[in-house]
């Protein structure tokens, strides 16, 4: 008897989580397939919700345990970096595993495969703006983002206890770059934050300055100017401070700097302005990458490589009827792990690949409490602009698909009221 077919996906993000659920059922539970998922981390956090992650107020019920994920789903899950590929070999070279202390815990090593997907995410852009990589913070991981929380409620308590001095009278400054969906939605649940933590007896939300700093003349360019006008009015109302068409030159320890020479001064500094797929992908044994190194592939998702595919933000898919590629959005990443499973399932049966389609079902973004915004689109309907609580829920569905997609419908609606429960019992954000 052959061994079974092995397939090896490289990151458990949104898609990267969503495949190995779906074939964990489809080939791992019938002995069809062997299915691995490696990450470098050891629990998964959707993307969009990371922003809330970076405030302190999502709940940690909400991080998914990769080794309980792939237990109940039939499939395997390896912790650990990629560094290499060896394609003629059809191995993937995977780093040491350090902890903290520098002690290696899992040796280098590589993994076999027959079909390999790449679902790496993405990681921010700095441009190569000096500074940015050395004085700013970045929520692209989880790690980062409870990295930046633990930092904000630090600098918190130095400012409220600061005593009459100097540090006292002066305002605590949080800059962010980017006035894209997360740099937008992180200002909002910062603002939210600062409400909490002076009603808890820290630094008085009046002593918090929130700035944005957008390049562009628009807030949130995947939205209508009619929509994006009316965020822009939603944060001028919580008194975040807006800097459009301002581009950023240079970041020191304590200030960002922009092209017209203004200096703004910060305590706190988050880039949230633009993506790339990691360096370490831009000469991956051959394979074909554009000039923000995602893979590029072709209307299959596959790469060069028939037997390597490439889905989520790491992959460069041209969108069909349109300029340029599919746009980097959990949507996306959604629909190319749903196609990706097909045409893997196919493969085995010796069926031909399935072609992956876009649909754009609009964009929305979340002012937390405040506001919520967006358009919908629809064969029937068109655009839609949509606001208020018809936005939110439509907001909240978007998760609770993903939810489904790694759950089932009945552990997604208990977790759902497990939620609930924990929200009026917990405090509404972090302090460790």
């Amino acid at each position: 008897m052959s061994d079974p077919h092995k397939i090896l996906i490289i990151g458990g993000g949104a898609a990267g989580l969503e495949l190995a659920t779906t074939l964990g059922h489809a080939l791992g539970k019938k002995g069809k397939a062997e299915i691995t998922l490696l990450d470098a981390t050891s629990t998964h956090i959707w993307k969009p919700l990371l922003h809330e992650v970076a405030s302190g107020t999502l709940a940690e019920a909400e991080e998914v345990e990769y080794l309980a994920q792939a237990h109940r789903n039939h499939f395997r899950f390896r912790l650990g970096r990629m560094e290499g590929l060896n394609r003629a070999a059809k191995q993937v070279i995977v780093s040491p595993t350090l902890n903290d202390q520098g002690v290696e815990l899992i040796p280098r090593r590589v993994l076999d495969y027959d079909t390999l997907v790449m679902s790496v995410g993405s990681v921010s852009n700095t441009f190569g703006i000096q500074g940015v990589d050395e004085h700013c913070m970045f929520i692209d991981t989880t790690t980062q983002a409870y990295r930046f929380q633990k930092q904000l409620v630090e600098t918190y308590y130095i400012k409220s206890y600061a005593g009459e001095n100097s540090l006292k009278d002066k305002p605590l400054s949080i800059v962010i770059v980017g006035a894209g969906a997360t740099g937008v939605e992180l200002s909002a649940e910062l603002h939210e934050v600062t409400r909490l933590l002076a009603s808890y007896g820290l630094e008085d939300s009046d002593k918090v300055k929130i700035t944005i700093i957008e390049a562009a003349t628009q807030l949130l360019p995947a939205l209508p100017p009619r929509l994006s006008a009316a965020t822009q009015q939603q944060l001028v109302k919580l008194d975040i401070q807006l800097k459009l068409g301002r581009r950023v030159t240079e970041v020191t320890a304590t200030a960002v700097h922009t092209h017209d020479g203004e200096v703004f001064d910060a305590d706190l500094k988050v880039w949230a302005a633009g993506i790339k797929a990691p360096e370490w992908m831009k000469n991956l044994d051959g394979l074909e990458t554009n000039g923000i190194n995602q893979l590029v592939v072709d209307q299959t998702l596959q790469t060069s490589d028939p037997d390597i595919f490439a889905i989520g933000d790491c992959a460069a898919c041209a969108w069909q009827g349109h300029k340029g590629n599919v746009p980097p959005r959990a949507q996306a990443a959604h629909q190319q792990a749903s196609t990706v499973a097909k045409t893997i399932i196919n493969r085995l049966k010796k069926k031909p690949a399935v072609k992956f389609v876009y649909y754009d079902y609009g964009s929305l973004v979340s002012l937390g409490k405040h506001s919520t915004v967006g358009s919908l689109m629809g064969s029937l309907m068109g655009t839609v602009s949509v606001g208020g609580f018809i936005a939110y829920l439509v907001y909240l569905s978007l998760y609770k698909m993903h939810q489904v997609a790694i759950h089932g419908y009945f552990r997604t609606a208990m977790l759902s009221l497990s939620n609930l429960f924990r929200r009026s019992t917990h405090a509404k954000i972090k302090m460790h």
